[in-house]
């Protein structure tokens, strides 16, 4: 697996990220959230992936800043997860949602839960999908 997070995956579009405000669906798990939207990627990449951190928590740029390094970093060290298992195209947003700054370690845990949890629900409504079509 290769542990890089390259200019191509990264969401930058704002149609994009307009369609994921106005269509994404959306996963928690404290204080992450991940709003994913399927489909409407460039052909380049599988997946296109952003990060956010509100200015109403963290006021000063340096922190939001710093939180975002660590949410790209625990993407970049964790996206097997995604990659191997996801098929088609996708489009996420990592969002990083409280006053509480949690250590990498703390985080990168979180990410590694969000993401599986992320799958489950997917592979939930696969497999409600299917059903309906048998």
């Amino acid at each position: 697996m290769n542990f890089t997070y390259p200019k191509n995956e990264r969401l930058k579009s704002k149609t994009t990220i307009g369609l994921l405000f106005s269509e994404g669906k959306s996963v928690s798990k404290y204080p992450l959230r991940l709003v994913y939207h399927v489909g409407e990627v460039e052909a380049e990449e599988k997946i296109k992936v952003g990060v956010s951190v509100s200015k109403k928590y963290f006021k000063k740029a340096v922190d939001r800043n710093y939180f975002k390094r660590v949410l790209r970093e625990t993407y970049r060290l964790n996206k097997h997860l995604l990659w191997d298992n996801l098929e088609g195209n996708y489009s996420f947003m990592l969002f990083y949602q409280t006053k509480d700054r949690l250590s990498y370690e703390e985080i990168n845990t979180k990410t590694i839960q969000l993401f599986e949890k992320f799958l489950l629900q997917l592979n939930k409504t696969n497999d409600s999908e299917n059903k309906t079509e048998l």
